[in-house]
């Protein structure tokens, strides 16, 4: 179904157009050649961060900072109830077993819960800035300290946030703040992971490409023609930061006092807004009949069958999933329609 006003839309009005056609031009298509270089310095110094190792996706950055950091068979890693899977699909790709800790009330992990899920096999706990919103790193960095934990952070929806931990993975997927269309990128101040993360993301090949491959790596490696548009992307960032704070402003101020409607948590950066809506089924509906797209909260890791365990009901990330929703959100959205979707919401509600 197409919709007049859908969730995401990629905005790919900066250079892009022309840093593909130039790297098509100079006949760099593939993982090699300058444009990649140029991307992964941009959002490094973005970040203020060393070293930028990009790659095919979200999920691949954090596969590759699990396995940089030494993650295997026998290893733990705290990992959020409420999160999108990939996040804890990552860890089980390594072989290792992900451990979930419920969410607090901004969906993001309940910092208070996780020395209690640490066992002798933890070896990292992994933060998801979720739609946007920053974990209390400060507390997750002094218990990772304290436990002798690595920290990755999952930073798939949270372009903006200046990492903290020793690996942040980024998802440059379309509906991302900035994106590829696929792609993703680890950022590191450490120059040994940083090198780690290249080996692995590219076969593991020797020094001299003799075909000796000497552990089990991937084809994990991002085009150029990738890394042309996230270029594009990355040199628009703050300009695309700040129109989405005055999407997130305005639905704020129009959705505010709808009863049945809860509005969440204020974002340190605006990926989807999201809001917990009573009879939300007949809202989607109501909606969607109206040409308004809305998408589902994320499901408890707990909740999904390679995952599933009896205690998922009791979970509040349970509780956010089952009345949760998120509206469109993207850079092209006007005035006019945003406008058009607070009046339909509160039209439902007769508000």
């Amino acid at each position: 179904m197409s919709f007049k006003y859908p969730v995401s839309r990629p905005a790919l009005d900066g250079r892009e157009l022309e840093y593909v056609t130039a790297t098509v031009s100079d006949g760099w298509i593939s993982s090699q050649g300058p444009m990649i270089q140029r991307f992964e310095r941009a959002f490094a110094d973005y970040n203020a961060i060393a070293h930028g190792v990009a790659c095919s996706s979200g999920t691949a950055a954090l596969t590759l900072a699990l396995r940089a950091l030494g993650i295997g068979p026998g290893d733990e890693v705290i990992v959020p109830e409420f999160t999108m899977v990939a996040s804890a699909w990552a860890v089980t790709y390594t072989g290792a077993t992900p451990v979930f800790v419920d969410c607090a009330d901004d969906l993001n992990i309940d910092v208070s819960r996780i020395e209690e899920k640490i066992t002798p096999r933890t070896k990292a706990v992994m933060p998801v800035h979720v739609y946007g919103r920053r974990c209390d790193m400060d507390t997750i960095m002094d218990i990772a300290f304290q436990h002798n934990l690595r920290v990755v952070e999952d930073s798939a929806e949270a372009h903006g946030i200046r990492p903290v931990g020793d690996i942040a993975c980024f998802s440059l997927f379309a509906n991302k703040i900035i994106t590829s269309g696929e792609g993703g990128i680890c950022l590191t101040d450490d120059p040994g992971l940083a090198g780690q993360l290249e080996h692995l993301r590219a076969m593991a090949f020797t020094r001299d490409h003799s075909f000796l491959h000497k552990k089990v790596a991937y084809n994990f490696r991002m085009t150029a023609m990738q890394a042309a548009v996230a270029l594009g992307q990355v040199e628009r960032l703050d300009e695309i930061l700040e129109t989405r704070r005055a999407i997130e402003k305005r639905y704020d101020e129009g959705l505010a006092g709808i009863p049945g409607l809860t509005l969440m948590p204020p974002r340190d950066v605006l990926w989807m807004y999201d809001v917990r809506a009573e009879r939300r089924e007949e809202l989607r509906a109501f909606l969607a009949d109206r040409s308004v797209e809305t998408r589902l909260f994320f499901k408890p890791m707990s909740r999904q069958p390679m995952y599933v365990h009896p205690d998922w009901p009791s979970l509040k990330a349970n509780v956010f999933a089952e009345d949760g929703l998120y509206l469109p959100t993207h850079t092209g959205l006007t005035a006019a329609d945003q406008d058009f979707v607070i009046g339909q919401v509160r039209a439902f509600y007769g508000a």
